[in-house]
């Protein structure tokens, strides 16, 4: 059997991703790595603590499908908390294997093959991915920088008859924008006139610092049409942990548990207990985490801005997007594939997270999460190029 038959058609053209090639770039070549987003440095050491503690306490089987209580019951505490939204921790909360698993287990179970997905580009790669998986099709709808507002003709020209779900991140990769609430209410009033799911990615929950993160299902008619995603990766600054929640009614998350059981089954037990303990710290480290980041922020664009590139300063996330055309190009792959050799940064190229190429081509994204010594050091390597 030839070699290119191996793959089904479905996913043609979905290779290794671009984090893990730049990676392995980053690591060829000893370059800084801003691109792919995870940070240096472990978080609270209370949380750790808490997860060896439960693997010295035996918690190393198989934890229940749904996800161990005290990890249910903190989610569903954590979304009262933050935003008022109530969910039951028995039916209506759902821990998964990252965020990455529940958003394919929402995907696969609510779309069949000719349904349409409603997203924003530029999109994070796994949407692509899983929505060919279940044999549907993407309908994008454009974010454009300087602010990344969305055309509301273009968003209601994007949706059709066979259009099953609108697929949201906020606050979004790779742009940092955070969806106002105007821009929400919006897209909920779409969802309800088209009877549409919507499943959110709201994994930088707690990364905004201009403005708030409004949970879509916060608005008039969205409650009961809505799954929201969200992990502890990023909150708590563990991304190999993979501990990762859906929250929505309980019709709704018992169909995506149907898929989720077949994917990894269960992970992480002892992880569970670990960030149950986190969700429930006091207000003052969601704050600092806030703080620290947004100074990190304001340290890289402002490098970039005096290495010379033109940046748009993020919203919310860990990442910030550049315009490299005052470099002379506007090819950011080849930008990002010649950086390393140039000055010995890594950066991703945004041209993988569109479909239409000629939007993203001549945009870079850098990450943020990193100690300050390490941006520093990036910044002094990128000021060569100038």
């Amino acid at each position: 059997m030839a070699p290119e038959r191996l793959l089904n058609d479905r996913l043609a053209g979905f290779g290794e991703t671009i984090f893990a090639e730049m990676s392995a770039l980053a690591t060829r070549t000893g370059a800084v790595n801003l691109g792919q987003g995870f940070p240096d440095t472990d978080g609270p050491a209370i949380v750790a603590e808490a997860a060896i503690a439960a693997i010295r306490a035996g918690h190393n089987q198989y934890p229940p499908g749904i996800g161990i209580a005290p990890l249910r019951h903190a989610v569903a505490g954590h979304q009262q908390r933050f935003y008022g939204l109530e969910f039951d921790p028995d039916t209506e909360v759902l821990v998964t294997a990252g965020a990455t698993e529940a958003l394919a287990a929402s995907i696969l179970a609510f779309c069949e093959p000719g349904d349409e997905v409603v997203t924003f580009e530029p999109w994070y790669d796994s949407y692509g991915a899983v929505i060919a998986m279940a044999g549907a099709a993407k309908r994008v709808v454009t974010l454009r920088p300087p602010d990344y507002a969305f055309d509301p003709d273009e968003l209601r020209a994007a949706v059709g008859p066979d259009t099953r779900m609108l697929l949201l991140n906020s606050p979004h990769n790779p742009t940092g924008k955070v969806f106002s609430r105007a821009e929400l209410a919006a897209l909920a009033e779409l969802c309800v006139e088209h009877d549409l799911i919507a499943v959110t990615d709201e994994v930088y929950e707690h990364l905004v610092f201009d403005g708030d993160h409004l949970p879509l299902a916060m608005f008039p008619g969205m409650a009961d049409r809505t799954v929201t995603i969200s992990s502890a990766g990023k909150t708590f600054s563990f991304t190999g942990w993979k501990i990762g929640w859906a929250c929505g009614p309980a019709p709704l998350v018992e169909a995506v548990r149907t898929v989720k059981q077949y994917l990894t089954y269960v992970n992480g037990a002892p992880f569970q207990h670990a960030v149950a303990v986190g969700l429930d710290l006091d207000d003052d480290y969601f704050r600092e985490l806030v703080a620290a980041m947004r100074a990190k922020r304001d340290l890289l664009c402002g490098g970039l801005a005096a290495a010379g590139f033109d940046v748009f300063e993020p919203a919310g996330t860990y990442f910030v997007t550049t315009d490299i055309r005052p470099f002379g190009t506007d090819d950011g792959r080849a930008f990002c594939l010649g950086l390393p050799e140039r000055c010995g940064v890594v950066a991703v190229p945004n041209v993988v997270f569109y479909d239409n190429t000629d939007e993203g081509r001549h945009l870079v994204r850098f990450t943020f999460c990193k100690q300050t010594s390490v941006l520093e050091e990036a910044i002094a390597r990128l000021g060569t190029l100038a």
